[in-house]
């Protein structure tokens, strides 16, 4: 029998777009002879959508006629309903429109890759491909990921950070902070957002004012981190899961600016149509000398272990050519187009890289079957009640 993939994509994100590229790809990669291919498309606004209309990415340029092909659905919030269902059933419909053996995210950015879709599918117990909700949090959101990778040991730029809050309330003694710390230039990024949105590189505290402001209004956390002026970008692929990983081939994408921008990565240097990060121009596999290669790799695995990490993730490094140090980046969890052409230069095709993911969402649901997560006895029935009735004695108890 074959196995029926639910393909997510779209969301309330800033990268929608981007993602409904990444979903047609692995779509059109996927095995129909294993495989039926069910698209779940979340628009802007939150609704979930189905139907095979979703398959075919020209579609997209008219969504209000895209949409009316499709039927509204949803998932339900109990665990072991891994069905999808219709939300306006016809009078001879089903209520289920499909069962979901497995779910594999294609979503990017906000509400998407950071672990608040990945909660959903932990809620209902749908094995779902990818980094789990701890991992996709700590992976989107560029403070906390560079916390965790300092503590491991594991370099990464120096950087201060802040609230929108403290940006309104004390916005001089956060650029005196900025100043003191990091000098000039710097990059201001969004926390939590991907695809070089928001982010402006400032040499000045004029450029510093106006980068933030870009900034705040697509999050409430911003990161600025030291700008390496004689830079060099290098992404490594990481396949497997926390405890056993896989790392690929090196790339340097190009870039037109000083920072590898949206445009760069999708709009093949400006063009209309976009092939995801197929589109960007890159050096595949890396120049680099083979310590190098090999430090980049290395440090790209504890990256994912160090995450917790599962399925394949896209690790961004920096490389300062004015002292040859390494930093990591940052860590994409649902790399555009799965980074399938680095894994192609590894000598796995994009068909065996989603079967790869398949397999080892199925297994991280099993082994999460295997797990105790309550205990049998019931606390308000026997002593335990009778303890609660004597003077708090029931905490006592338990406590023992």
């Amino acid at each position: 029998m074959k196995t029926n993939v639910g393909v997510v994509f779209g969301g309330r994100s800033v990268e929608n777009e981007i993602s409904v590229v990444t979903a047609n790809q692995m779509m059109h990669a996927m095995d129909p002879e294993k495989y039926n291919i069910i698209p779940i498309y979340i628009t802007k606004s939150g609704k979930w959508y189905s139907g095979e209309a979703l398959k075919n990415v020209d579609n997209y340029r008219d969504t209000k006629s895209l949409l009316a092909q499709c039927e509204e659905v949803y998932v339900r919030p109990v665990y072991g309903d891994t069905n999808l269902y219709r939300c306006n059933k016809g009078f001879f419909q089903k209520a289920v429109l499909a069962k979901l053996d497995v779910v594999v995210p294609a979503l990017h950015g906000t509400n998407c890759e950071d672990g608040t879709f990945q909660g959903v599918m932990e809620f209902a117990g749908i094995p779902y491909a990818g980094c789990n909700t701890l991992a996709s949090a700590n992976g989107m959101d560029k403070i906390t990921m560079k916390m965790i990778l300092k503590e491991c040991g594991i370099p990464v730029i120096d950087y201060c950070w802040f609230s929108d809050k403290e940006w309104f309330d004390r916005q001089e003694k956060v650029v005196e902070n900025i100043e003191g710390k990091l000098g000039y230039p710097v990059i201001v990024k969004p926390a939590n957002l991907g695809s070089s949105v928001g982010i402006k590189a400032a040499h000045n505290k004029e450029e510093l004012l106006d980068a933030i402001e870009n900034a705040i209004q697509f999050t409430n956390r911003i990161i600025i981190e030291k700008y390496v002026q004689k830079l060099k970008e290098v992404n490594c692929a990481v396949l497997g899961n926390y405890y056993d990983c896989q790392a690929s081939v090196c790339e340097v994408p190009v870039r037109s600016g000083e920072i590898l921008s949206y445009q760069d990565k999708y709009m093949n240097g400006g063009s209309k149509k976009s092939q995801g990060m197929q589109s960007t121009v890159r050096e595949i596999p890396a120049n680099l000398p083979e310590a190098t290669t090999t430090f980049i790799q290395n440090a790209a695995c504890e990256t994912f272990r160090a995450l917790s990490c599962d399925g394949v993730s896209r690790i961004d490094f920096i490389i300062d050519e004015a002292t040859d140090e390494i930093f990591v980046n940052e860590i994409n969890t649902i790399p555009g187009s799965l980074s399938f052409y680095l894994w192609e230069y590894s000598r796995i095709n994009f068909s065996a890289l989603v079967d790869k993911l398949i397999e080892i969402a199925i297994r991280r649901q099993q082994d999460a079957n295997k797990k105790v997560v309550n205990y049998g006895d019931n606390i308000f029935s026997g002593k335990a009640v009778q303890g609660a009735k004597m003077g708090g004695k029931m905490g006592g108890k338990l406590g023992k």
